[in-house]
């Protein structure tokens, strides 16, 4: 999104951001509900949804049992009957007792009824690494929605994106994966609670950072990784553009595309596992449109085929600054 330029600007942490977009929301359409686990009176483990029961009241906050499987089929009727519910699903890794019902019922209803039902659920779902949890707690699932037709897959990279794009998403007839990156909650930034929303823009990539030598894309959790890299790398003469996807389902390719027409080289980071990664699907897509743009070959950075590890080495799965900067040097090196 542009820069906050309205008067009522904040500097609020992610989280923080994500809340009021959801108040906004439910402020300006009454069908919009919330629905998750220890959401009410707590908040949530991440205190996403501080205050809003408090504010909206139990029938529109909803303290859910522990089955998400029922979370999100529930969220499924209560569309059907024209409402708007976002679910929170509360870590990464429980998001697949629901994945029957993401699949096979949500992804698939408008296609199957020739457009005639819209399924409006938003599913929030706190994503990825960097916080010291244990297992089933960082996951990162994102290429298994992205896989499926039918779903919307977006992830805010910054503050103002946290805070405009649960609103376009909340707004979107379509069914959308909300990937929050959790280990970036605490992080602040400022926040135009006056920015105006559009369903258009919601899958659309932005340029966090231009740049002439490398394109480097990442999405959510890597965003703030690859701008200081970028900022890094400044300080040795070299010049990276940083590409924020926005959205994983569907790709905004042309920004990418012309991204790497204009440096003549790619890397692509993210948290989910290298390989069959969103980055395999990006890295093929260029090298098909940008075949003969290309200086040298395009490269990915991110988790290994394993398991996520524990919390003591999770480090060293993750893909960091110096991940990023030696791909960097790679693809110079040509």
């Amino acid at each position: 999104m542009s820069v906050a330029t309205s008067e009522n600007v904040k500097t609020l942490p992610f989280a923080k951001a994500i809340n009021a977009g959801l108040r906004k929301a439910m402020q300006e359409n009454d069908r919009v509900l919330l629905m998750g686990e220890d959401i009410g009176p707590l908040g949530g483990v991440f205190r996403v949804t501080e205050g809003l029961q408090a504010e909206f009241g139990e029938d529109r906050v909803v303290d859910t049992p522990l089955a998400e499987s029922g979370i999100v089929g529930t969220a499924i009727g209560l569309a059907m009957r024209g409402y708007r519910p976002v679910c929170e699903i509360q870590f990464d890794g429980f998001i697949f007792p629901a994945f029957d019902q993401i699949t096979t019922q949500l992804a698939k209803m408008n296609y199957r009824s020739r457009g005639r039902v819209n399924l409006p659920v938003v599913i929030r779902v706190p994503y990825g690494g960097g916080i010291g949890a244990i297992e089933h707690h960082s996951e990162s699932p994102e290429a298994l929605f992205a896989h499926t037709p039918g779903l919307r897959v977006v992830t805010p990279g910054s503050a103002q994106d946290a805070y405009t794009m649960i609103q376009e998403a909340i707004a979107s007839p379509d069914p959308v994966l909300f990937f929050e990156p959790k280990g970036r909650y605490w992080e602040k930034g400022q926040v135009d609670l006056d920015a105006q929303i559009g369903a258009a823009t919601l899958n659309k990539a932005v340029i966090a950072r231009t740049g002439t030598d490398v394109t480097v894309v990442a999405y959510g959790p890597t965003v703030a990784t690859a701008l200081r890299a970028a900022e890094a790398a400044k300080s040795e003469g070299k010049s990276i553009e940083v590409v924020d996807l926005r959205a994983v389902s569907p790709i905004d390719f042309a920004t990418v595309t012309a991204s790497v027409r204009k440096t003549g080289r790619l890397v692509v980071a993210h948290e989910a596992a290298t390989y069959m990664g969103p980055g395999a699907e990006i890295a093929a897509r260029v090298a098909e449109e940008c075949f003969f743009d290309l200086q040298a070959p395009i490269l990915r950075v991110g988790g290994f085929h394993t398991p996520y590890p524990v919390a003591k080495v999770e480090h060293e799965y993750l893909p960091n600054l110096d991940r990023i900067l030696d791909a960097v040097d790679r693809v110079l090196a040509h």
